[in-house]
């Protein structure tokens, strides 16, 4: 989950570690069959784990994105994703901060500007 605080984006620490994840989405596959919908099958595996329906949901459908049976972006990729937009944000500061500093070094050194 993503939050706003004084215009930066933060990311929410995971409330549920991956052996959880895996576990949930494992009982959902093995018991699909037992209930009359998939719906049906995450609603009652959620109960049982004391977790959010939805989030269940949105594990499987992230997983069968991972396992290539439905189309979108990775786990992998995502991860890829958000690492490249951290650097390039660290990468556009370093720029501004390099801009700044010639713009402070050629002031300095301008004969014009010496008292």
């Amino acid at each position: 989950m993503r939050t706003s605080f004084l215009g930066k984006v933060h990311v929410m620490p995971s409330k549920y570690d991956p052996e959880t994840r895996a576990k949930a989405v494992r009982l959902v596959r093995e018991h699909r069959e037992d209930y009359p919908s998939e719906w049906a099958a995450i609603t009652a595996v959620s109960k049982r784990l004391g977790m959010n329906a939805e989030t269940l949901r949105n594990w499987i459908r992230q997983q069968q994105v991972d396992d290539g049976d439905r189309d979108g972006v990775s786990s992998e990729a995502a991860a890829e994703i958000r690492a490249l937009k951290r650097r390039n944000a660290e990468l556009e500061q370093t720029i501004e901060i390099l801009k700044a500093a010639t713009s402070f070094f050629v002031r300095e050194s301008d004969p014009r500007n010496r008292r």
